[in-house]
């Protein structure tokens, strides 16, 4: 590569290479030394806590949730978990209701602690690291900022374990909120209009009866292809306001905050989790306009009725997308009319042409056996009655589902069955 000539003059001394150290700097690692030197008395300290907790809930019996009697204790044990300052144990009764047979161990409850895993906020520290770096890496870091030795797959199962954890909270909410008599946020200052982005993508699932493990530090051998039915679809919402979007440069605009809903379900999981999201953040009023943006799958624009004030909003760049897969078989791959064909397309559409795409859309006669096919190309949305881009540019929506790319504004008012082929 040839070396860049700069306008102005060089030092005669050529300036050395920046190194990035592994070696931690000096004063971490005294850190470091004065926590294991007082890790013991800590680990003490918290241990007698821990005992004074312990003893003061055996006091009582608790009540049954079911049926409200009291509940006898079964049996007691001596139980661990592992905590930043060290391993604390505890003797945990496991009480029992006869006439219902439910079982519960207050004492686990009350310190929100699980017998032989990580728990309290090392399980929170680590699951923060498996977020924001590979296991791997996340568990080197962990050694390096912790000082806690734990595998990659240590790190996994902690993310899995807080992962199974929200999302059991996430249904409960979703359960909630769609009771008739549950309660939301208060919704007198809900926002004028909230935006909500959905999405489906499919991941594959290796379906394996035993795991498979090293031995000698041996390779192990890829996996096999996945099959077909193996696949699940991961479907997944975001949140956020338009009100909340700020100009970073000029043209470009960044969401100051959003929240992402996500669930391995179907499309009425995701609108019940959404659904309840809103009305937990209460953003979800009377006369809340719900801006949808989605793709052309029909299971989004089938349940976007759920909402009396809304907006379609169809993602601009998925419709080019499907022009581009029409013109490739129309005019041939790599064409100069095809390219033709879709900027002309793609500048009506910006420029609010809608009514003259229809017309070219309804002229075009299908040439190819696959043009042919019924239903071809998939999800191409009709634009009649669609107002422009620049319409929807001016009302500061934000760009796409992916938050990220730019939008046609589709009406409030559609019908099931209004996708056109061509």
């Amino acid at each position: 590569m040839p070396k860049q000539h700069l306008s102005q003059s060089e030092p005669e001394t050529p300036p050395p290479r920046p190194v990035l150290s592994d070696a931690l700097p000096r004063f971490v690692l005294l850190e470091r030394d004065v926590e294991l030197e007082y890790r013991p008395q800590m680990l003490a300290a918290l241990q007698r806590k821990v005992d004074a907790v312990a003893e003061a809930a055996s006091v009582t019996a608790p009540l049954c949730p079911h049926c409200g009697q009291p509940m006898r204790c079964h049996d007691t044990r001596r139980v661990s978990w592992l905590a930043r300052a060290g391993r604390l144990s505890a003797s945990v009764s496991r009480y029992r209701c006869p006439p219902c047979r439910h079982e519960c161990r207050p004492l686990l409850d009350l310190l929100e602690v699980e017998p032989g895993r990580i728990s309290g906020a090392l399980a929170r520290l680590l699951a923060l690291l498996a977020t924001v770096a590979p296991y791997p890496l996340a568990a080197r870091l962990a050694g390096l900022l912790l000082g806690v030795t734990i595998s990659p797959m240590g790190i996994w199962r902690v993310a899995q374990r807080l992962g199974e954890a929200a999302a059991r909270h996430t249904d409960a909410l979703s359960r909630y909120h769609a009771d008739s008599r549950s309660t939301g946020a208060p919704t007198q200052a809900a926002p004028a209009a909230v935006v909500l982005g959905v999405d489906g993508y499919r991941l594959g699932m290796q379906v394996r009866s035993k795991r498979r493990r090293r031995k000698q530090g041996e390779t192990l051998s890829p996996l096999p292809p996945i099959e077909e039915g193996r696949f699940r679809e991961v479907k997944t919402g975001v949140l956020l306001l338009p009100s909340e979007r700020v100009e970073t440069s000029p043209g470009r605009r960044s969401v100051v905050r959003r929240f992402l809903v996500t669930c391995l379900g179907d499309a009425d999981a995701i609108f019940a989790r959404l659904y309840a999201q809103l009305r937990e953040l209460g953003w979800v009023g009377a006369h809340t306009m719900v801006v949808i943006v989605g793709d052309g799958a029909e299971w989004i624009w089938n349940r976007a009725t759920m909402f009396v004030c809304r907006c379609e909003i169809l993602d601009f760049w998925h419709a080019l997308e499907h022009a581009w897969e029409f013109a490739h078989l129309r005019y041939g791959e790599g064409s100069a009319q095809a390219d033709s064909w879709v900027h002309q397309i793609a500048e009506d559409l910006k420029a609010g042409k809608v009514q003259q795409v229809i017309a070219r859309l309804k002229r075009v006669r299908p040439k190819t056996p696959e043009l042919r096919e019924p239903g071809f190309p998939r999800e191409v949305p009709e634009l009649t009655k669609s107002s422009s881009y620049p319409k929807t540019r001016r009302r500061r929506l934000p760009p796409s589902q992916g938050i990220g790319r730019s939008v046609l504004s589709k009406p409030a008012a559609r019908s099931k069955g209004l996708w056109a082929r061509f």
